[in-house]
């Protein structure tokens, strides 16, 4: 019989294996400075692309005086308790009704991160008799909360819908058995490649089988749609998606998330949320900031459209200079190239160092081995200034990748670590 923490120890996990090199550098870096398009990295100034405030909201002077005011008024402590006991109050209530207006549902109920509130979502959505069929890229947060459900579930190739087709069929067939429902989950907007969700398409399987839809709209919430309200409306379904989900981490640059649904769905959730049942209610500092956000992401259309000039002029830069930037139809902007884990850590370090150039980094086992995944989240703060020195760096990097520049840096790294 082994210890416990044997395991832990011999084996530190895919990413864990290389804290020693990583670690306040690849991982856990510190950028310092007001969040913008510009901050301080190991006392540099970087082109920050990693930052997810796509509308530009966290810095803005309006939005730090309701902040600030928020918490001189309440602090950080109000409400006190879960909402169900002692931590509901009419401002949470407002910024609920405010949200079900805006993503054009009945109801909405507020969760305190998105990360536990859709965990914490498909558990209560679903008995041990009912089946969950669910997009195999799905978000760590969904499949989390799948592992919670005591019933079957299936798995559907990404954005498939002839694999969602046969999987809907094999849980009709298992529904029928078992006298349970389906749910349906997929994602507005894939947050590592920026692909849509294909909701059209998966809504009109409605007229086949019988299903409920939830939809995690992490991304598009803000960003997608004629007035922002996400990839439904985007796609003209957003009254076909029965569970609507969104995270204030995103767009409105801030804590917390919220769910949207018919009335009698959300009343439902309130008294069966376990997430929000037995934990305390969304601080007042992040609802009425949250409130002014929601303000402006209604009445400012002109944040997002930036957002998209921005966006625009990146991805074509990037698709005219030859990069591969995969099949994404929103903010999210995936660069994809061939090279190992030491390269890819030569190459950023050469990005941040020598062309002040911050991204984020993504590699096995989130991506298939021997890919980089430089994923760029550009935002309203950007300007072209930004957006053409990172484009030449882009081209200087890839040369360097390509004549085995960062093969030689990484050498002693791949070395020391058994590569």
């Amino acid at each position: 019989m082994k210890d416990l923490f044997d395991r832990i120890i011999e084996n530190k996990g895919p990413l864990g294996r290389w804290a020693s090199q990583a670690e306040g550098y690849f991982v856990f870096p510190k950028l310092e400075g007001p969040i913008s398009n510009r901050m301080k990295f190991q006392g540099k100034e970087v082109i920050t692309w990693s930052i997810n405030d796509y509308l530009g909201l966290a810095n803005l002077p309006e939005i730090k005086k309701v902040d600030g005011e928020a918490a001189l008024e309440y602090g950080a402590a109000y409400p006190m308790g879960a909402r169900m006991m002692s931590g509901h109050t009419v401002h949470h209530e407002q910024l609920e009704k405010e949200l079900a207006s805006f993503v054009h549902k009945e109801a909405a109920y507020l969760l305190n991160f998105g990360y536990q509130g859709i965990m914490s979502a498909i558990d209560a959505l679903v008995s041990k008799d009912d089946i969950i069929v669910y997009d195999v890229d799905s978000h760590a947060c969904i499949i989390d909360g799948v592992r919670l459900h005591m019933g079957k579930r299936f798995t559907f190739k990404h954005n498939d819908i002839e694999s969602l087709e046969k999987n809907l069929e094999r849980a009709t067939k298992m529904a029928e058995q078992t006298g349970g429902g389906i749910l349906v989950i997929s994602e507005g907007v894939f947050g590592m490649r920026g692909e849509q969700g294909k909701l059209k398409e998966i809504a009109t399987l409605k007229k086949k089988f019988k299903f409920r839809l939830l939809v995690d709209d992490a991304h598009g919430f803000g960003t997608l749609g004629k007035t922002g309200a996400g990839a439904g409306e985007e796609q003209g379904v957003q009254d076909d998606i029965d569970v609507y989900f969104a995270t204030f981490a995103k767009s409105l640059a801030g804590i917390g998330a919220f769910l949207a649904a018919d009335k009698e769905i959300i009343d439902y959730l309130k008294y069966n949320l376990r997430s929000q049942m037995f934990a305390k209610s969304l601080p007042m500092i992040y609802v009425k900031g949250a409130l002014k956000r929601l303000e402006m992401l209604r009445t400012m259309p002109e944040l997002k459209a930036k957002l998209w000039e921005n966006v625009t002029a990146l991805q074509e830069g990037l698709k005219e200079r030859g990069f591969d930037i995969g099949t994404t139809s929103s903010c999210v902007t995936p660069v994809y190239l061939n090279g190992s884990i030491p390269e890819a850590m030569a190459l950023v370090k050469d990005l941040r160092e020598n062309y002040g150039i911050f991204c984020s980094i993504v590699v096995y086992p989130v991506i298939p081995k021997g890919l980089i995944l430089l994923r760029m989240i550009p935002t309203a703060t950007h300007t072209m200034e930004d957006i053409s020195i990172t484009l030449d760096a882009f081209s200087s990097i890839r040369e360097r990748l390509e004549n085995g520049t960062y093969k030689r840096l990484s050498a002693a790294v791949a070395a020391a670590m058994g590569e």
